[in-house]
């Protein structure tokens, strides 16, 4: 292969999933379906047991190289609602808890006697994608119309700081190298802050006077189902009627991967600016007749030279120029509406212990290690 960057050197080692390693053996002795259910792996605590939609069980790996886990084992409840999980906690029948991206539920989870709430990073990007294979959304300056439209800071109000944080490319460039800054979004012209008024003008000169009708979905957890529901109404201040269904969350991303939007929220991190691009605009990536769909949900095919010259240049400083120049584009064709970064919130017993500082997690969750206790 060709050689890499520094900056894309160290995600091949520790990745977004942790650098989870699993036993070879085991998967080419089960089969990869098999797998799933009776996974093997190199951690401190061993697989056990699963039912589905309910629970997951794991027990202390004796033989963990870095010595026995402290506890017993770990058991991981699936709990969709976040009320059933926050009297769980407060009762003491649970012990960790996922909390959602909002301020208020922070300060107020935080009040509690019995319980401790960590707001730690990754910051997962919010960003709109439009589909630009659908009417209207196939006309650039409907979509920067749109984007005129967008209050950024609407947005962040739903969420509030430090569980979320504007950003203004979609790589955050306050977590990885090759993100716009603000000051650099808003000095190449590409901040679109909001001006309903020109958005209304636009869409005018665009054939849209009256606005127009669009028909979404999207998931019932917290994060996504707040920006929709908010955008509907921002929306509506152009004349643009936005209808929002709501499903199940596995539905949506089921859904999205068939192309089911015209306009896409997704909420995601990835370690480095190449897989940012990689998934959500290279042309390869785009869903349901890509090379390899992925998550190019916008169907965008401009940047793919900009994208694999990036991934081939060994200087640090020529490859993040590279990704700036790429996100330039994708902002002045406006085919992806970055909004903030919303931070991972979760609530624990004030006895629990995890044995390791919680900073900026790969995994997305608090780990659960050798180290982590449980005490009084």
């Amino acid at each position: 292969e060709q050689p890499l960057s520094p900056v894309l050197f160290y995600p091949k080692v520790a990745n977004y999933s942790g650098g989870f390693i699993v036993c070879q053996q085991a998967v080419e002795a089960l089969g990869d379906e098999a797998f799933k259910t009776q996974p093997v792996g190199t951690g401190p605590f061993m697989f056990d047991s699963y039912t589905p939609q309910e629970k997951v069980s794991l027990v202390a790996n004796p033989d963990y190289f870095r010595g026995a886990p402290k506890l017993a084992g770990v058991d991981m409840r699936y709990i969709p609602d976040i009320a059933s999980r926050e009297a769980g906690l407060l009762a003491g029948e649970l012990d960790v808890i996922n909390g959602i991206p909002d301020i208020a539920w922070v300060d107020r989870m935080a009040g509690e006697a019995s319980a401790s709430v960590d707001v730690f990073g990754v910051g997962e990007v919010a960003t709109v994608h439009f589909n630009i294979t659908k009417e209207p959304l196939d006309n650039p300056d409907v979509r920067k119309a749109l984007a005129y439209a967008l209050d950024r800071d609407e947005f962040l109000a739903l969420f509030g700081e430090p569980v979320a944080e504007n950003v203004y490319s979609p790589v955050p460039a306050k977590f990885l190298a090759g993100g716009l800054t603000q000051e650099e979004a808003e000095a190449a012209g590409l901040a679109y802050d909001v001006d309903r008024e020109l958005a209304k003008q636009m869409l005018a000169d665009a054939g849209y006077p009256e606005g127009f009708d669009l028909e979404v979905i999207t998931s019932e957890m917290t994060g996504y189902r707040r920006i929709y529901e908010n955008m509907q109404a921002q929306l509506a201040e152009v004349g643009v009627n936005l209808t929002v269904n709501v499903v199940d969350h596995s539905t949506m991303h089921s859904m999205i991967r068939e192309d089911a939007n015209p306009i896409v929220v997704y909420i995601a991190w990835r370690p480095n600016a190449d897989v940012y691009l990689t998934r959500f605009f290279l042309s390869d990536s785009i869903v349901v007749t890509g090379a390899a769909p992925d998550t190019n949900f916008s169907h965008y095919d401009q940047i793919d030279d900009l994208i694999k010259a990036a991934r081939a240049e060994t200087d640090p400083d020529a490859q993040i120029e590279i990704w700036k120049e790429a996100q330039t584009k994708i902002l002045s064709d406006m085919v992806a509406y970055p909004l903030h970064f919303q931070q991972q919130v979760y609530a624990r017993s004030n006895g629990v212990d995890y044995g390791h500082d919680l900073v900026s997690v790969l995994a997305l969750y608090p780990g659960i290690t050798e180290n982590t206790t449980i005490g009084e």
